[in-house]
């Protein structure tokens, strides 16, 4: 099985090298037919020549490069929708979710799971108001809608390609991962971490 890791960067020059060092023998542990794909917003420091001196080191590593400030979830939808082979792992390039739990999701992939999430026990940092609103917002998108989407779930997941077919049919313009992970279906598994 195949993966493409996608990492949206915005001014992250001094994480993407050791990023690399860390995620790329985790790669290699569960399959040598990869690519990383570099989503960058314009930085005003040195992160695109950071990833394009690591690009003509590995051939592995590709750049989409935007125009201007589109956002993550634009760079996320970027990188799904260039990504070229079977599974897709979405993970910020900051190392705050472990890679190597891609390990462990690659696993359950192999079981037939189209959707692995990685779910924080504890959030570092996180302060009890802005918890009370998640879990409010939570609350009030599963009230208004047919969609329940978990709770205390980021970016940091992996995706089958069934599911990146069925993001490319929707068209979305203003994407929202969580909710359109969960609105599409699947059977799906959490870790927690």
């Amino acid at each position: 099985m195949s993966l493409s890791v996608i990492v949206p960067i915005l001014n992250e020059a001094e994480n993407i090298e050791n990023f690399l060092e860390k995620i790329v023998p985790v790669i290699n542990k569960v399959t040598n037919n990869y690519e990383v794909i570099f989503v960058l917003d314009p930085c005003s420091d040195d992160s695109e020549n950071i990833i394009i001196s690591c690009i003509e080191k590995n051939k592995n590593i590709k750049l989409i490069k935007f125009s201007r400030r589109f956002g993550q979830p634009a760079a996320i939808l970027a990188g799904i929708k260039n990504s070229s082979l079977e599974n897709i792992v979405l993970i910020d390039v900051d190392l705050q979710d472990p890679p190597e739990l891609i390990e462990q999701m690659y696993e359950l992939r192999k079981q037939g799971y189209e959707t692995i999430l990685a779910k924080r026990k504890i959030k570092k940092g996180e302060n009890f108001i802005r918890k009370i609103i998640s879990n409010i917002g939570y609350r009030i998108i599963s009230k208004l809608s047919d969609t329940n989407i978990p709770e205390n779930v980021g970016e940091f997941r992996l995706i089958s390609k069934k599911i990146k077919n069925q993001i490319d049919k929707l068209e979305e313009k203003d994407f929202f991962l969580r909710g359109i992970n969960s609105f599409i279906g699947f059977k799906y598994k959490i870790i927690e971490f």
